[in-house]
């Protein structure tokens, strides 16, 4: 090691000299790559039984994995300096800067991120796009340099029964709340008492780390991405079984056959509110089905990074996404919104769950999202940061969806071309103006020409569009919607 804890390459003689926070290759499992990685825990005192907890710099946390000491190259070791600067990244900044508090009611918002010139409408709007796509040109960024801040939740500890375990009250948003007197539950025991805001600082080393090696939903075994706050006691086993219905949690597979000879239950609760062949939506208050709420914010918060967990899910509706068969509606994915957002947001957390990924639900969980806001009138788009996997899903549906409504207009009167507004693509798509300008941005479509803008289509695009179009095989059909928005803003209580 180096006297002065710089970041330059070190020998290291013993794996028992290594310390939470050095960087060196390791060998990622599965493959034969040797990625720069960052010990991020340790365990084990001799070198013959440590194991290391590593993030791959540059890599999604999801791979992070503990790995053995013959998967370390200690020839290749960057020591941590001394001032602490480079011992917690996880290639996250420092300390999570947090937007603004929370509380319940209207105001329940964290602030806005910065606003950008596109929202302000107009050819002011187009007009700052286009220089500011100049700027990103002249500096060597792209408009994909979009960070996303994983903020994580500690571990709450609610007592584990064998029989029955308590929901764990978990939500999406940072939000400080009073502490609340634990309801008794149906079996007369009582839930964990409700003490505070599930804040937690950034550099908390558990919370960065995989807690559940294993989840079995119905006939899924899926090994977990992400940290979740499931009581202590389960993530110690090597296994958590779920209640594909209700997503009750049991700690064994005889638990859960013993709840599955009681629980009769084979679809979320709430409204059917769409069913077009095997797909069904189910809306479900935060309010009313609270249990249900909860477990399902703990189960997607495995596959989930870039949202904080915390307690009150009574602001939220939450849509789920089934798929039927002879033995009941099995969970594909869901999303969640506010029931009154400030700030247009129509979708708060969104999630396919794994084994339906890469199937073309996830665009389906999109366009049902801006079929709500079609209904309601509204323009609407997703709370940021987006997840990697949701940020592209999103890039794909908006162009896509403002590509099918530039191809099939046609020109009116004398025009030659067609002609369309931005507020007219925003009225028909129920896209935000600023996701409209900035796809557009995207695409390269935006061009100045004798004095005005225009969109500018090249064959080839058209032909890639209609491609991928054909390509996706599921649609939202709104004739199988039946669903009548709420104004939440008229009503004393959730």
């Amino acid at each position: 090691m180096n006297e002065d804890g710089d970041d330059r390459d070190s020998i290291c003689d013993s794996p028992t000299e290594l310390v939470e926070g050095c960087r060196l290759p390791v060998r990622m499992g599965g493959t034969q790559d040797w990625p720069l990685a960052e010990i991020v825990s340790i365990r084990g005192s001799t070198a013959s039984d440590l194991s290391f907890y590593v993030h791959y710099v540059d890599f999604n946390k999801r791979l992070d994995e503990w790995v053995s000491v013959e998967r370390l190259d200690t020839r290749k070791v960057q020591y941590p300096r001394r001032d602490g600067q480079p011992g917690t990244g996880v290639n996250t900044p420092k300390k999570t800067t947090i937007l603004g508090s929370n509380s319940i009611g209207p105001s329940s918002r964290p602030t806005s991120p910065i606003s950008d010139p596109l929202t302000n409408g107009g050819g002011a709007a187009l007009a700052a796009a286009l220089h500011k796509k100049i700027n990103r040109k002249r500096k060597g960024t792209t408009e994909n340099d979009v960070p996303l801040t994983p903020t994580p939740v500690p571990i709450p500890t609610p007592p584990v029964e064998e029989e029955r375990l308590p929901a764990t009250p978990t939500n999406h948003k940072i939000q400080k709340i009073q502490p609340q007197t634990p309801e008794p539950s149906a079996d007369g025991t009582q839930q964990p008492r409700l003490t505070g805001s599930m804040v937690a600082h950034n550099d908390d080393v558990v919370t960065r780390m995989k807690n559940v090696q294993m989840i079995e939903l119905g006939i899924h075994r899926i090994r977990p991405w992400y940290f979740s706050p499931y009581p202590q006691e389960l993530v110690n086993l090597t296994c958590i079984y779920i209640c594909e219905f209700c997503l009750k949690y049991r700690k064994s597979r005889k638990c859960l056959e013993r709840h599955l000879a009681k629980c009769n239950v084979r679809h979320p609760p709430g409204n059917e509110i769409y069913r077009k062949n095997t797909i069904s939506f189910f809306e479900i208050d935060g309010r009313k089905n609270k249990a249900y709420a909860q477990n399902l914010c703990l189960l997607a918060k495995l596959f989930l990074d870039h949202k904080t967990l915390y307690y009150d899910t009574d602001p939220f509706l939450f849509y789920v996404m089934t798929d039927l068969d002879s033995r009941g509606f099995h969970i594909v994915g869901y999303f969640s919104k506010e029931k009154e957002s400030t700030e247009d947001y129509n979708v708060a957390c969104i999630l396919t769950m794994p084994p339906y990924q890469r199937k073309g639900y996830g665009k389906l969980l999109i366009e049902f999202s801006y079929e709500l806001s079609k209904f309601e009138g509204k323009t609407g788009s997703p709370e940021k940061p987006l997840s990697d996997l949701g940020l592209l899903s999103y890039r794909s549906y908006w162009a896509n969806t403002i590509l099918d409504i530039l191809i099939s207009i046609k020109p009116t009167g004398d025009n030659e071309k067609p002609q369309i507004t931005i507020n007219e693509i925003c009225e028909l798509t129920s896209i935000k103006k600023e996701d409209v300008i900035s796809t557009l941005q995207n695409l390269n479509l935006i061009n100045y020409y004798k004095g005005q803008y225009i969109i500018t289509l090249t064959e080839d695009m058209v032909q890639q569009h209609k491609s991928a179009m054909d390509k996706r095989k599921i649609r939202i059909d709104p004739k199988c919607l039946h669903w009548t928005p709420k104004d939440w803003s008229k009503r004393s209580k959730w």
